[in-house]
């Protein structure tokens, strides 16, 4: 079992400034504490998420980590240039020291594809094309590629990535046949669905992984992600995450209520006790929470556990005091 980081790095107000230095400060936690990755999500227009700029955010987080892996979770294709975003791949992960992990998606939200002209219909498609021409990109020499959207004729690769022959893959998953194609191409999954949930696309990604003639031994990370609150006092840690969590579910919906609409595969219940009951949140003294951990592993059938340390109105020694005693008990 390894353990990561996700962040929406929601912003529940006050200095953006601040919100920032706050992050990169922890960001330097989770280094020294030994945990495998930072995944950072990418979203548009929505206080959900004061990143909308993952590669700018994660250069700064490179600079204050050394060991810690780095990476969106995930990168919206739609919303880029592939040929931009190709070139700032390969700048991220020799600045990072090859560091960098892939998370790549075609984004949840149709609201904020629909700020970039992106029609929601076209995403798969435009997403599809645009990952095959970045994948041909990192291979470096000369980039010569043709679809049905774009074409790139001739174009010295002048940057490559560190990483050989391209920086980790990731692929979030909400259901189980969504699992079936990165298992067969070997690419790293994150969920953050119920237990139940979870266990249904390992179950799916086990099953095409054995399918397509690959060894249980070679299995890449398939991860879930949970919030989690750690104090001496448990008691303490629940208030904590009772607080914490409404801002940040108030930022998850604000912009898909503003639209009367609900995101897909998603269930957010109105208050943290109701998400512990999913076990989609856990908080607890250290022992309490590498118990329900372990339960939820097993049933779950992960390798990959990632704590989501900070959200909502968290403050950085909360965050900081979590971070702590998670590596103490955990790590």
């Amino acid at each position: 079992m390894r353990f990561g980081v996700f962040d929406h790095l929601d912003h529940p107000g006050g200095d953006l400034a601040d919100l920032y230095a706050m992050r990169l400060a922890l960001i330097g936690d989770y280094d020294r504490a030994g945990f495998h990755a930072y995944h950072l999500a990418e979203h548009h227009g929505t206080d959900l998420g004061a990143a909308p700029s993952p590669a700018l955010f994660l250069a700064a987080a490179a600079q204050h980590s050394t060991r810690l892996r780095l990476g969106a979770m995930v990168f919206c294709l739609p919303l880029y240039h592939p040929v931009r975003l190709l070139e700032e791949i390969c700048m991220l992960d020799q600045m990072s020291g090859g560091r960098l992990e892939l998370g790549v998606g075609r984004g949840i939200s149709p609201i904020e594809g629909d700020f970039f002209g992106v029609d929601a219909a076209d995403a798969r498609e435009i997403y599809r094309e645009d990952l095959a021409l970045i994948l041909e990109g990192l291979k470096g020499g000369e980039l010569d590629f043709e679809g049905a959207r774009r074409r790139v004729a001739g174009m010295p690769m002048v940057l490559t990535p560190r990483q050989k022959p391209h920086p980790p893959l990731w692929f979030g998953v909400g259901v189980p046949e969504s699992a079936v194609f990165p298992a067969e191409q070997g690419i790293n999954i994150l969920s953050n669905q119920t237990t139940a949930r979870v266990r249904e696309v390992t179950d799916a990604y086990r099953a095409a992984w054995t399918a397509a003639g690959r060894a249980a031994a070679d299995l890449p990370l398939l991860g879930m992600t949970r919030h989690i609150v750690v104090a001496e006092d448990g008691e303490e840690a629940r208030a904590i995450a009772r607080r914490a969590y409404q801002p940040w579910r108030e930022a998850f919906l604000r912009l898909w209520k503003r639209h009367g609409l609900v995101p897909p595969n998603v269930s957010l219940p109105e208050d943290f006790d109701q998400l512990m009951a999913l076990g989609q949140g856990i908080a607890g003294t250290a022992d309490e929470v590498a118990a329900e951990i372990a339960r939820q592993e097993g049933e779950a059938d992960v390798n990959y556990f990632l704590c989501r340390f900070a959200f909502g109105d968290i403050t950085l020694a909360e965050a900081q005091l979590s971070v702590g005693l998670f590596r103490a008990r955990m790590m």
